[in-house]
């Protein structure tokens, strides 16, 4: 098995919102201990450089994500988050002198699919000075990741962005960049996988097992940065290594299956996310 581009490394499933576009999860809510993930670095360490420290949950709610930023870093790792924004302000040092620290992705879309107490204008001018104070630190990017859904406020979220970052921008096929290492993406709202969802036959692609796998707060892995609930558990890593679960029958189904371009789990043939590959 070739080394991974990413590996999402979940240190907790809990979040402090409730987003519309998100499905939450019904695992029992868990914060990954230090001692846990200073075990997992070196079990992941032969496998890539990139740690996404999510898959559910809201990073910045972790009260020991300085030190598991700084144990990244001191392994070599590069970490990058993904934070509903809420929490900039609070942790804006420790962000800002954490060495290890690639991208900091911030999900603009949140605010509008949540009720929050605070005025949107608050949230977003703490959104967007924490963009303007970290230009050239690490990457920032903007998501407005809610075409099709809550994206009423895309008009007022674009002109406060020109404001705080003065245009020309520079469009690349990959996102505006507005300013040095700072982004503005867009995307659409998209169902996450699950059970109970239809089927929409086997034929699929993923590349869960090729260029990712995902590590939940429990150990439990599983093959993509989509199964929230661990429906397709292939082990777990605080009892076995990833060497280990790539030889299960299970996880070469998995990889054999899409090599085929044919999903192998029913949470696959239930995902439209593995459509969009064909």
């Amino acid at each position: 098995m070739k080394r991974l581009r990413k590996i999402y490394l979940e240190i907790s499933n809990v979040c402090n919102l409730h987003c519309t576009f998100c499905p939450g999860t019904r695992r029992e809510k868990r914060f990954m201990t230090v001692e846990e993930f200073s075990s997992l670095l070196p079990k992941l360490r032969l496998w890539t450089d990139y740690l996404y420290f999510h898959l559910m949950g809201e990073p910045l709610c972790h009260p020991e994500l300085a030190e598991f930023l700084r144990l990244a870093g001191g392994a070599g790792f590069r970490v990058i988050l993904t934070t509903n924004g809420t929490s900039l302000e609070e942790k804006r040092e420790i962000l800002l002198n954490a060495p290890a620290l690639h991208k900091v992705n911030i999900s603009l879309h949140a605010f509008e699919a949540n009720d929050l107490s605070i005025p949107f204008e608050t949230y977003l001018s703490r959104c967007l000075s924490f963009g303007q104070v970290a230009e050239g630190k690490f990457l920032v990017v903007y998501r407005l990741w809610n075409g099709g859904g809550a994206e009423q406020r895309n008009p007022e979220i674009l002109s406060a962005m020109e404001r705080a970052f003065p245009t020309p921008w520079d469009v690349q096929p990959r996102g505006t960049q507005i300013a040095r290492r700072v982004y503005l993406e867009y995307g659409d709202k998209f169902d996450w996988p699950a059970l109970s969802a239809p089927d929409g036959g086997e034929r699929a692609f993923c590349h869960g097992l090729r260029d990712q796998v995902g590590v939940l707060c429990d150990g439990t892995v599983v093959p993509c940065c989509l199964d929230h609930e661990g429906d397709i558990a292939l082990g777990n890593l605080f009892e076995t290594t990833l060497e280990e679960i790539w030889e299960t029958p299970r996880a070469k189904a998995i990889y054999q299956g899409f090599a085929r371009k044919k999903a192998a789990e029913e949470l696959c043939r239930k995902c439209g996310y593995a459509r969009r590959f064909l």
